[in-house]
């Protein structure tokens, strides 16, 4: 593979309990995804892991969470929609092949869901994340992305 290098110490699993460890994992690495909004309450996270609809899937280095990627599915009439959200490594972890194993762990788990496809959206400024999804196959889509704002 080209790019990044891949760790053996990568540990890639699909959380099925929320515990102090998890909700202290993402008040650490929800802020180096996002500057406005707050990390997830433990009440929040339990939805994501109770919800037959989403798989949350954390990466671990010795053990430690250092990563983690939401996979979100629904069915339309046209087939079983899969989307990528919220992928997010440590800084202390970058370079180690974390995001390209999180990222291939939720393309295998649509594929054996049934997903045709599955899609994700990245800010252009996101360089080496860009990177990282042509490096994977993904393929820049034509298309206009609009969002209406609910809340503030």
């Amino acid at each position: 593979m080209t790019g990044a290098s891949v760790s053996d110490d990568v540990v890639i699993e699909v959380a099925t309990v929320v515990d102090e460890e998890l909700v202290e994992a993402f008040a650490r690495l929800i802020p180096q995804l996002s500057a406005s909004s707050p990390p997830p309450s433990p009440n929040e996270l339990q939805a994501i892991v109770d919800s037959a609809d989403s798989l949350l899937f954390v990466a671990r280095v010795s053990g430690r969470i250092v990563g983690s990627l939401t996979l979100a599915l629904y069915r339309i009439p046209t087939g079983l929609k899969a989307w990528i959200e919220d992928v997010v490594v440590d800084d202390s972890a970058r370079g180690r092949g974390v995001g390209d194993r999180l990222n291939r762990a939720a393309i295998d788990a649509a594929a054996a869901r049934g997903a045709k496809n599955v899609s994700l959206t990245s800010r252009s400024s996101r360089e080496a994340a860009n990177r990282l999804y042509q490096r994977l196959g993904f393929q820049p889509y034509e298309t206009n992305l609009y969002r209406y704002q609910i809340s503030s």
